[in-house]
């Protein structure tokens, strides 16, 4: 029997008035703060936002909890961003769309900080979340390492170390859309399903590497069907006759991740709209079926007003409730 999770991506807004206190707050600091020199009151503002951003999923009846990553002003890029041996410069265009985020430049050895960890400790989440090697590296700048495989193995030693630091969780969900954006050449898509597999092997729980912004290319694809991960997950919303393209000429893992929920449009989906789409999903895959379904939001979360939101989650929850497989 198929088991159906409702979960997300992560990486919620910021509800309105955490904003207005926190530029008040950091604009007494400097702009490159690190973690551990936030201030006691910036500190406590987070762990508020972190409060309401797992009340809201608890309050929307998601399977999965995940910490929020509300203190990622720089996205994906947040765990390199607040390591003491990488300096934040210029601003840079997130992916193709209108956020940006802080430049981070490798300077020394990427030792792990457990930065993320401690969120995880402090939220109890049963879902971790973070950036994929391929994404990261792809998103930072190496003066350390000295080349691409060098700079990509040493990324996902960061994560790996990272991840083995967690508090106990039920699932990993490993971000990695510059499979899409920037796919990997040949060989790089070797060396990326590699370090894919170096995290996922840090840590003792279901992993998920999730793509989004469209579909993998097919090679990319095949290598990361190499990797040593429980599920991969796809994007329904910019690109369904792609994804199903690659389960269907390459297949997939036992379980799989959905995203049938639109993370940057503020239309909500109907509960009965998303059970729909897991069910064509479902009609396509040449096979008996999977051991667990997600069924996510394709993006991450933060692009939209929390109101829309939160309204998402609540749809993402009742839509996989309606789910017959």
């Amino acid at each position: 029997m198929t088991e159906v999770l409702a979960t997300t991506p992560g990486l919620y807004p910021l509800p309105d008035w955490a904003k207005d206190e926190l530029s008040e707050l950091k604009g007494h600091q400097r702009d490159d703060l690190i973690s551990g020199d936030e201030s006691e009151a910036i500190t406590d503002t987070y762990d508020q936002v972190r409060g309401e951003l797992v009340d809201w999923q608890i309050e929307a009846g998601l399977d999965r909890i995940v910490e929020g990553q509300a203190r990622w002003d720089d996205m994906l890029a947040h765990p390199l961003s607040v390591h003491e041996n990488v300096e934040t410069r210029g601003i840079v265009r997130y992916y193709d769309n209108n956020n940006f985020y802080r430049e981070p430049v490798v300077r020394g050895e990427l030792s792990t900080d457990g930065d993320v960890a401690a969120e995880l400790q402090a939220a109890d989440a049963t879902q971790a979340v973070l950036p994929g090697p391929y994404s990261l590296s792809e998103l930072a700048t190496d003066e350390q390492y000295g080349d691409e495989a060098a700079f990509l193995d040493a990324v996902a030693e960061f994560l790996a170390a990272e991840a083995d630091s967690f508090p106990p969780v039920e699932t990993l969900f490993m971000l990695e859309p510059s499979l899409v954006t920037d796919a990997p050449d040949d060989g790089e898509d070797e060396r990326a399903s590699e370090a894919i597999d170096t995290v996922a092997d840090a840590i003792d729980a279901d992993v998920v590497v999730h793509t989004y912004w469209g579909s993998i290319p097919e090679k990319p694809y095949a290598h990361l069907m190499d990797a040593d991960v429980d599920a991969i997950g796809f994007d329904f919303v910019a690109d369904h006759q792609g994804s199903v393209y690659n389960i269907q000429e390459y297949g997939t893992k036992d379980e799989i991740a959905l995203g049938v929920v639109d993370g940057q449009n503020t239309l909500v989906e109907t509960p009965e709209e998303i059970a729909e789409r897991v069910e064509w999903v479902h009609e396509q895959v040449p096979a008996e079926g999977f051991e667990t379904v997600y069924v996510s939001s394709n993006t991450e979360l933060f692009y939209l007003p929390t109101n829309k939101a939160e309204a998402k989650l609540e749809a993402l929850a009742a839509g996989a409730t309606e789910v017959s497989l």
